[in-house]
This record gives C-alpha cells, structure tokens and sequence, in this order.
C-alpha cells in the first residue's frame, strides 16, 4: 500500500494569496520607512542651529553637541536607507515568486517571522548558523 497519500505535502510557496498579504505589508513598512527618513534628513540638515548669541564656553559645547546628533542621525538615516533597499527587494522576490524561501535550505520561512521582519531571507535557524559560522 502506497504511503504517500497519508503523508501530508511540505508547502514550498506561499499563495498568491499570503504574497498579496506580505506585499501589502512590505508597501505599508516602506511609506512608514520613507516618512521617518525624511524626517531624519531634515533634523540632519536642519541641525545647524545658531548658537551666537551664548557664551563662547557654551557655545562650542552646544556646537559638539549638534555635532555628535547630526552625526548619529546620519547614523540613523543610512541605516533607514538600507531597511528601505531590503524591503524593495523582498518586494521583487515577492515578484519573481522566491519571497518567503530561505536563501541557505531553501524551506519556507515561517509566516510569523515574515510578518515581524518582512525583509528576512532566511529562517532563524538559518541566520544563527550563519552567525557562527564567521
């Protein structure tokens, strides 16, 4: 007797369906994305505050101050640049019908985790050995 219709099948792609969710999802993180690099590049370019009118001792620590918060929104804002660029490619795999598949076992990653980092080419498992592994 033939065991196979008693084994349930691996699943190896999400739906069109659950690509539509994560799609949905990736372009609602990106405009969120989006809005708060913006915000980081004006409080970057608007950190050149005038600081004439303290005295000469305050003012040079107000001026390394201001250094020191442009630069870690700099900091800030390259990183939101990245998060952007990893969400448009999950876009693309979402696209080209590899969204969702570990890039090193090639099993499908947990929906819970797709959900909490959209972006994510490979499961925890994955990730951590990768880790080690350096």
């Amino acid at each position: 007797m033939n065991n196979s219709k008693n084994t349930p099948v691996k699943k190896t792609r999400y739906s069109p369906e659950e690509l539509q969710e994560f799609k949905q999802l990736i372009l609602e993180k990106i405009a969120k994305a989006e809005k708060d690099l913006e915000m980081l590049q004006q409080a970057v370019a608007g950190s050149e505050n005038d600081v004439n009118d303290t005295a000469p001792t305050f003012k040079t620590l107000e001026e390394g101050s201001n250094v020191l918060l442009k630069e870690e929104n700099q900091k800030l804002a390259a990183r939101q640049q990245k998060f952007i660029r990893d969400l448009r490619a999950a876009l693309i795999r979402i696209e080209n019908g590899t969204y969702g598949i570990c890039q090193a076992t090639g099993e499908l990653i947990p929906k819970e985790r797709l959900r909490i980092v959209p972006h994510a080419t490979m499961t925890v498992a994955a990730k951590e050995a990768s880790k080690k592994r350096r």
